[in-house]
């Protein structure tokens, strides 16, 4: 390059490379020093080279090598990288430093980028990589160019500390946890569980601040990802209730367990100790009692195995009435789906495998129901049933149905169509009579009037009030171990749970049907009774 052309270049950088150097140097007068060096040192490389095809880059590189050679000399290295020195760099997409150096802190700057706020991330993106005016970005943003300004400013300052600073991720990153089971307790809106807590790094954050609220960046931080991964799914989980948000922080709000195995041991023991007396005295009552013959019961009376497997959780459940101190409205979330409920999940030990209760619990669900003013539906899905696995959405609407259905069968005949409907569901069964028509028979059992059904429950209530003072006790050890873990803003849940320990929950029936499986009372269900198993359909 000729001396008129390499002047003609130098006069064009000269404030720019000034402006560059101002930013990097203590004083006006170093500035001055380092900006002199590099105009020297550039107009110098101009005079020498013939063949250069991107005049700006070229500068640049000088700058920053002069920059580096500046630092060194006057003892002035600093920490990392200049944020404002990588920043220009990255501003002009056409670099392309061959430096391991420069590309490994354009890596950490860019990584650091991502722990911006979101508005200060689109403002630095938007000035830096894509070379907009400020003016520009703030019509864009709807916001005020002063508040452009700021955030460049701030933003800056953050990179800075991030690029000072060493991030450390947890075990998590490359180890996460898995939720062994989930579930809620209420009603269900228009989006199921699933929909919520199906990923894993949705399980990942709620359990990350399942004790103690942090930022975004600190979930991050956690997890070994970049903030934008977190962002969005911090944001759904909390519009949708459960994560609380303080200040800048989340925490979760629904129950998470990491129980150890000395507590799942001792809820093993406390359940078992309880379902035994009871389950076997609730289970030899009612054969004594002869309820099982009433006609007002409507079943089959020669299998009474098929009708006990209905008639005893059912009589678990309604006989039991847990001593209410905090009401389900009080600690119940409504969510923007229109549900309103209270979930739970379970962390189990990572030397535990899944047996027992937790194991049964992929396949159960505890009392369901569904009623109008006369009649009510309800089930209970157990290991044993053979049934999809429940979504209370369709099992509500299928509830419905067959109340429906009963209903209007009690005057009509059903057309064939519900007849098989019913009937492929297990709730029917189907017999042909000779002729090309069907008769119709209700396989499940169906408590015909209010007063069998208040016999059935006072059987109930009369073991339940016998055990009473033994419940207690072992609730009493239970609940001191699970409180005694439980965040403080999550005690009153917990408390609302504890309330139907040994009680009418799920658990309870579950280990007292186990009871009875052991010791050969119950026997296992056919194929053909799976789909008719533990359903009750009664008057009110």
């Amino acid at each position: 390059m000729n001396k008129q052309e390499a002047e003609k270049v130098i006069a064009e950088y000269v404030k720019p490379i000034f402006g560059f150097a101002l930013k990097r140097c203590k004083s006006q007068e170093d500035a001055e020093d380092l900006a002199q060096e590099i105009v020297l040192r550039a107009f110098k490389s101009l005079l020498v080279k013939e063949d250069i095809l991107d005049v700006g880059k070229f500068i640049w590189t000088i700058a920053h090598n002069t920059l580096s050679n500046y630092y060194r000399s006057a003892s002035k290295m600093a920490i990392g990288v200049s944020v404002d020195d990588v920043a220009e760099t990255l501003a002009d997409p056409r670099n392309d430093f061959d430096e391991e150096e420069d590309k490994e802190e354009i890596g950490r700057l860019q990584k650091e980028i991502a722990y911006l706020s979101k508005l200060q991330r689109q403002i630095v993106i938007a000035y830096y990589f894509e070379n907009r005016k400020q003016v520009e970005i703030a019509e864009e943003l709807q916001v005020p160019v002063g508040t452009v300004k700021w955030h460049l400013f701030e933003a800056k300052k953050e990179l800075k500390r991030g690029m000072e600073k060493m991030r450390e991720a947890s075990e998590l990153k490359f180890n996460p946890i898995k939720f062994d089971v989930y579930g809620f307790s209420g009603s269900m809106g228009t989006k199921s569980p699933d929909e919520f807590l199906r990923s894993a790094i949705a399980q990942n954050i709620c359990y990350i601040v399942r004790k103690e609220a942090k930022s975004i960046h600190e979930i991050a931080d956690s997890l070994g990802v970049s903030p934008v991964f977190v962002e969005g799914e911090v944001a759904f989980l909390e519009e949708y209730g459960f994560l609380l948000q303080q200040k800048d922080k989340y925490i979760a709000n629904f129950v998470i367990d990491e129980a150890t195995s000395e507590e799942l041991a001792l809820q093993s023991e406390v359940y078992r100790q309880a379902a035994e007396p009871f389950a076997n005295d609730l289970y030899d009552e009612l054969i004594k009692s002869g309820i099982l013959e009433d006609e007002r019961i409507r079943c089959s009376k020669e299998d009474k195995n098929f009708l006990l497997w209905s008639l005893l959780p059912f009589a678990i459940a309604y006989s039991s009435e847990a001593e209410e101190e905090i009401s389900f409205d009080e600690v119940a979330t409504l969510r923007p789906d229109g549900g309103k409920n209270i979930y739970q999940a379970i962390v189990l030990p990572k030397d535990k495998k899944l047996t027992g209760l937790y194991e049964a619990m992929k396949n159960w669900c505890g009392p369901m129901w569904n009623g109008t003013e006369e009649l009510m539906l309800w089930q209970i899905d157990t290991p044993w049933s053979e049934r999809e696995k429940p979504d209370e959405r369709n099992v509500q609407e299928e509830h419905s149905k067959v109340l429906a259905l009963y209903g209007y069968q009690q005057n009509n005949v059903l057309s064939r169509s519900d007849y098989a409907w019913l009937a492929e569901r297990g709730y029917i069964k189907l017999k042909r009579n000779g002729n090309p028509d069907f008769l119709a028979e209700w396989q499940i059992v169906i408590l015909q009037d209010a007063q069998i059904k208040k016999a059935l429950i006072t059987i109930g209530k009369k073991i339940q009030e016998k055990y009473k003072e033994r419940f207690k006790q072992l609730k009493g050890s239970y609940e001191e171990v699970i409180l005694a873990d439980t965040p403080k803003h999550l005690k009153k849940m917990r408390q609302y749970f504890a309330q139907y320990t040994l009680n009418c929950d799920g658990a309870f029936i579950w280990y007292c049907i186990c009871v009875l499986l052991e010791n050969g009372k119950l026997k296992l269900p056919t194929e053909e009774q799976r789909k008719a198993l533990t359903t009750v359909l009664c008057s009110l």
